[in-house]
């Protein structure tokens, strides 16, 4: 192939970046803890309204630290969002605990509220505990946050929120994550904002946060010689892939602005193709369009989304079908769930387009030349 390759969600470097890992290597704080690292983790604690915040080596280390410090116990079961990235849900085993899934709302792709409703019920029925529930903020929108709140609190569990997709958007003017008693955030090469690979812890609570933090260390006690009364994890993240991060965070309204103006130019220049339809936007938020996903009908549209990616990808062009729900995963076809039909039907219809904020009006035409053409 001779054309470039058009990613789905590439890095942006925004330019700063370097200046802050050049202070870093000026000061020789090439080791995990330093001050770009203290810097980025209050820099992120100002932009989420979150009072407290500890950066770590990827969400799904944030989720894990987040899950144990809420008391989740082996035999426990944890609600999480079936329409999800795996790394939101992993840790979940890692403390053997049980998971349950719950199905998207037609609206919002988000956890379903009254379904959530019935998985505790439906739980608790069973003689069983609910440890936590882990809501995802599916590609850059938020969840319902208070109504899924208020469940939660009718039965005194625990809300974690996974806002790994979320950087940048809001609901009802809060920053995504801002809502549960604890969120995680992703610093993953493909996200909005990049660390490299990281991710980062998020509550009001301080001593929730400097035990994390602690754990995130190896568990060291407090004494001159390296002593460990817990089982303690290597998660904390690196002073110079925090250097990244700041360099990131000056570009993260520029990034969101752009992301939405790719959003409506896919939205406004294909949904006239017959049976295509884009991921709605709730009313109760910004989304940050993190990725732009469509929907399409086959017998409208005459072809399948896997035809059109497969067209794409003999143009050079990577694009991906939408997140295959956890419970029809192998890996967890013991789990229960409520409900499914939604997230079924947006994994066969969806498909994810390339959406990275540097994207160029020519690299748009040239997905939508080929989506274009493959239409019936």
């Amino acid at each position: 192939m001779s054309k470039d390759r058009l990613y789905l969600s590439p890095p942006h470097m925004g330019g700063k970046e370097m200046q802050f890992i050049q202070q870093a290597f000026d000061a020789n704080f090439i080791a995990p803890i330093g001050p770009q690292l203290a810097r980025f983790e209050q820099a992120f604690c100002d932009l989420t309204g979150f009072a407290h915040c500890v950066a770590v080596s990827s969400g799904t280390a944030a989720m894990h630290l987040a899950l144990r410090q809420l008391g989740v116990k082996p035999g426990d079961t944890v609600i999480g969002s079936s329409l999800t990235f795996i790394g939101s849900v992993t840790p979940v085993t890692f403390l053997d605990a049980k998971l349950h899934f719950v199905d998207s709302s037609r609206e919002t792709w988000n956890m379903d509220p009254g379904l959530l409703r019935q998985a505790i019920e439906t739980v608790q029925a069973d003689g069983g505990h609910v440890g936590a529930v882990i809501p995802t903020d599916i590609y850059g929108q938020c969840a319902d946050y208070d109504v899924i709140r208020t469940v939660c609190d009718e039965y005194s569990i625990p809300l974690v929120i996974d806002a790994a997709e979320a950087v940048g958007a809001t609901y009802k003017g809060r920053h995504a994550g801002r809502g549960g008693d604890a969120a995680i955030y992703s610093f993953n090469g493909n996200k909005i904002i990049t660390t490299g690979g990281g991710g980062l812890l998020a509550s009001d609570d301080a001593d929730f946060i400097a035990e994390a933090r602690r754990l995130s260390q190896q568990a060291r006690d407090d004494a001159p010689y390296y002593e460990h009364s817990t089982i303690g994890y290597n998660y904390r993240m690196s002073n110079v892939a925090a250097a990244i991060g700041l360099g990131q965070l000056d570009m993260l309204d520029g990034f969101v602005d752009r992301l939405r103006e790719i959003f409506d130019w896919y939205e406004k220049t294909l949904s006239v193709l017959p049976g295509i339809e884009f991921m709605p936007e709730a009313a109760y938020g910004k989304a940050n369009r993190w990725l732009t996903v469509m929907l399409v009908d086959e017998d409208t549209f005459g072809a399948s989304p896997e035809d059109i990616r497969i067209a794409l990808e003999m143009e050079n062009i990577e694009s991906r079908p939408v997140w295959k729900p956890m419970h029809l995963q192998p890996v967890f076809r013991d789990a229960a769930h409520t409900g499914g039909e939604v997230c079924e039907d947006l994994f066969k219809r969806g498909l994810c387009l390339p959406s990275g904020s540097a994207m160029t009006e020519n690299d748009l035409n040239r997905v939508a030349k080929v989506i274009q053409s493959v239409a019936k």
